[in-house]
C-alpha cells in the first residue's frame, strides 16, 4: 500500500508541475479515497483561458508525467478535439482541464462535494 501511495504522490506532483508550467489557473485536488465507489483516488482540476491554453496544459502534463518521476502515459484521453474540457485518465488520478465556462457548467467540485478539497496556490 505504501508503494501505491508513493506512486500516486509522484504522479500528482508531476501533474501539478505540468499544469503550473503552462500557468493553469484555479488548481484543485479532490481526494476521493474516502468516498465509496469513487472512480479513482484523486481528481485534479484546473482552468485554461482558451482552447490553446487547455491544449498546452494537457501536453505539458503528459510530457511531465511521462518524463518525470512517475513515468506514465495516460490510459485514456478525451476532449482534445474541441479543447473545452480535456480529461487525462491515469487510472488512479484523473485530470480535468477546463475552460472557465465549461468548468462552471459541469461543477465537478459540487458533484463530488464529499471529497477533501485542496486548492493549490500559484504565484503567477
Amino acid at each position: 500500500m505504501t508503494n501505491q501511495k508513493n506512486n500516486t504522490d509522484l504522479l500528482i506532483a508531476d501533474i501539478l508541475e505540468g499544469i503550473q508550467k503552462v500557468k493553469g489557473q484555479d488548481i484543485t485536488i479532490l481526494d476521493l479515497r474516502t468516498i465509496e465507489n469513487a472512480v479513482c483516488s484523486h481528481f485534479i482540476i484546473c482552468t485554461g483561458s482558451s482552447n490553446t491554453q487547455v491544449t498546452a496544459i494537457s501536453g505539458a502534463v503528459q510530457k511531465m508525467v511521462s518524463q518525470g518521476n512517475s513515468h506514465q502515459k495516460p490510459w485514456h484521453i478525451e476532449g482534445e478535439q474541441n479543447a473545452e474540457w480535456i480529461l487525462l485518465d491515469y487510472i488512479d488520478v484523473v485530470v480535468h482541464i477546463f475552460q472557465k465556462s465549461t468548468r462552471e457548467y459541469y461543477d465537478i467540485e459540487g458533484l463530488w462535494g464529499d471529497a477533501k478539497i485542496t486548492q493549490i496556490e500559484t504565484n503567477y
